[in-house]
């Protein structure tokens, strides 16, 4: 069959909607990623042990993930056998729709929301993730839809943090509740909660401190604050979202698989995927962990911030490479 035809059925109207954030966050990893396949499959032309090899190799180095990497080339070898493929060039819509499929969700994964009244997500990571940027560029993008957002400042231990979330409080227009640093978090929360609904908030966003994860007494301090905030909404918080920083690459997985265990982890955020070729770590903690990725940074803009969409996530990977082929074609 044509190639750009099997490419055209495969990708169909979602390429044609890929937004421009994911393009331009996703170039440094298409240009890293991408470009490597495209090589390999104009200079192999048939698919064989080496060519398998060969994209092993690749996968694994955008960081991917060992046991993704060998369940996805063995998903291939299965595939190839049952459509009879032979030319390299034919696998490659093949493996953007397997790609899609190790991101997708089992079902609609987006915010976790209260059904009435407050939502509450709380924001866990280690420090240096883009924790606090996260949660002021969530801020705005709820202010954006209309809705009253209050901010907690549960980091009370590092330097700078309480008066940091206070900048991104006055830039997007949302309040910080706050206590001076070396204050009882978890009293932060409380205050923050019943402010909150002194107020009549739709979201409150909490800030907490950047813990290790193998520090049982912060570990402990995150009970607390779970606690006294289900003592005040017994259904919440509504969301945990554990924030990854993206350029770390398989640390990030690290990271994600102790705090999923200890820290009752509901959803992922992966910042600065604008700034790593690497973007494949993606797919290895979608993959790995049974946690969802609910948000992915972009770029350092406001609006920066996008929902994560797995089909979005691979076609912008693959874009430049789909207009190539199609200019290809169009000029035969």
């Amino acid at each position: 069959m044509n190639f750009f035809k099997r490419l055209k059925e495969t990708i169909s109207a979602t390429a044609e909607n890929v937004t421009s954030k994911f393009k331009e966050g996703l170039a440094k990893t298409r240009e890293s990623f991408t470009q490597r396949v495209e090589e390999l499959i104009f200079r192999r032309k048939k698919i064989d042990e080496e060519f398998y090899e060969e994209l092993e190799e690749i996968l694994i180095g955008s960081d991917v993930g060992v046991h993704t990497v060998m369940e996805l080339i063995d998903e291939l070898r299965t595939e190839v056998r049952k459509r009879k493929i032979e030319d390299a060039a034919d696998l490659q819509p093949l493996l953007m729709e397997k790609l899609v499929a190790l991101l997708k969700p089992e079902e609609d994964q987006g915010l976790q929301m209260a059904k009435n009244g407050m939502t509450v997500i709380l924001f866990v990571g280690v420090n240096g993730v883009g924790k606090t940027t996260t949660i002021g560029k969530l801020a705005h993008h709820f202010k954006q839809q209309g809705k009253k957002v209050l901010m907690a400042a549960g980091d009370t231990f590092r330097a700078g943090a309480i008066e940091q979330l206070e900048v991104w409080g006055q830039r997007v227009g949302v309040d910080v509740i706050k206590q001076s640093a070396g204050s009882d978090p978890a009293a932060v929360m409380f205050d923050a909660v019943q402010a909150a609904k002194t107020r009549g908030v739709d979201v409150l966003l909490c800030d907490t401190a950047g813990r290790l994860q193998n520090k049982v007494n912060l570990m402990e301090e995150l009970n607390k604050i779970f606690r006294v905030i289900q003592r005040e909404v017994p259904e919440a918080p509504h969301e945990v979202l554990l924030v990854l920083d993206a350029t770390t690459g398989q640390n990030a997985l690290n990271q994600a698989q102790l705090f999923g265990e200890k820290a009752g982890v509901t959803g992922l955020v992966l910042t600065k995927l604008d700034s790593t070729a690497k973007g494949g770590i993606v797919i290895a903690i979608r993959q790995e962990m049974n946690i969802p990725v609910k948000l992915v940074g972009l770029g350092e803009k406001m609006d920066d911030l996008q929902p994560f969409d797995s089909a979005q996530f691979v076609h912008g990977m693959f874009s430049g490479w789909v207009k190539d082929v199609q200019d290809g074609e169009e000029e035969k």
